[in-house]
């Protein structure tokens, strides 16, 4: 297949320092995505990982057929990290993922039957796996970005997205902004419906979150977004017959 030819769905998964939460998850990804019977490949991110997550990723694409490398130099960030993807992808759906193994890739069937008639289909973790204060946290952000941005997403921070390829391919992103995709494919008039997905706890590998330490650059990302909203251009162009 060459770079141009287009395929059913491209699965985008980010990845830092994720060298034994990896395997088990690209096994259940590609389980998945084969009993649809659909095309498809799966991009991992490697963002500049400096444990044995890039030596895994070679041994696994010389023997795995649809998966596709990416390296980050250096090290640059989520944000970057699914841009890159996003420009390489060749799927008609994009699909985003975490590389922590707590997505579920059993829901992917289900989001993919919700994409008729929208741009983008927004996983809603329930029953979340995750230490009290990292909940609390992302509910109280996710609260204020629905209050200032004049919008009501439930759950903003699941990375579980399946998006049509031309809403989500060549936006341009900023640093921050991977928290926002939703606001921005309305931004860019597209249409969305929230279901809710599986959550499952971190079972292997170590958290890179950290609650404290993202809560005033998000922020500034929020205002940013709000100006960007607040400033976009809303119009058709009819032209005379």
């Amino acid at each position: 297949m060459t770079s141009t030819e287009t395929l059913d769905i491209s699965v985008v998964i980010p990845a830092y320092n994720e060298e034994e939460a990896l395997p088990p998850l690209l096994d259940e990804v590609f389980e998945v995505l084969g009993s649809l019977g659909r095309p498809f490949e799966v991009i991992v991110i490697d963002d500049g990982s400096n444990d044995g997550t890039p030596a895994f990723l070679e041994r696994r694409r010389e023997v795995t057929p649809g998966l596709r490398i990416l390296t980050l130099v250096p090290n640059s960030g989520q944000t970057a990290a699914f841009e890159a993807g996003f420009a390489a992808a060749r799927g008609e759906f994009i699909i985003t993922m975490d590389a922590d193994g707590q997505n579920d890739p059993a829901n992917i069937p289900a989001m993919l039957e919700k994409t008729a008639g929208v741009d983008a289909v927004l996983g809603v973790r329930a029953n979340r796996q995750d230490p009290w204060i990292r909940t609390f946290a992302q509910k109280f952000a996710n609260a204020v970005r629905n209050r200032l941005l004049g919008m009501t997403f439930q759950d903003v921070g699941c990375s579980l997205k399946v998006f049509r390829r031309e809403i989500i391919q060549g936006v341009t992103l900023y640093n921050g902004l991977h928290r926002f995709f939703p606001y921005i494919v309305h931004m860019r008039g597209g249409r969305t419906v929230e279901v809710d997905v599986s959550h499952r706890s971190r079972e292997l590998g170590t958290s890179k979150y950290s609650p404290l330490g993202r809560g005033i650059p998000a922020f500034l990302d929020l205002l940013m977004v709000r100006r960007m909203i607040r400033r976009s251009l809303r119009y058709t162009a009819k032209e005379s017959q």
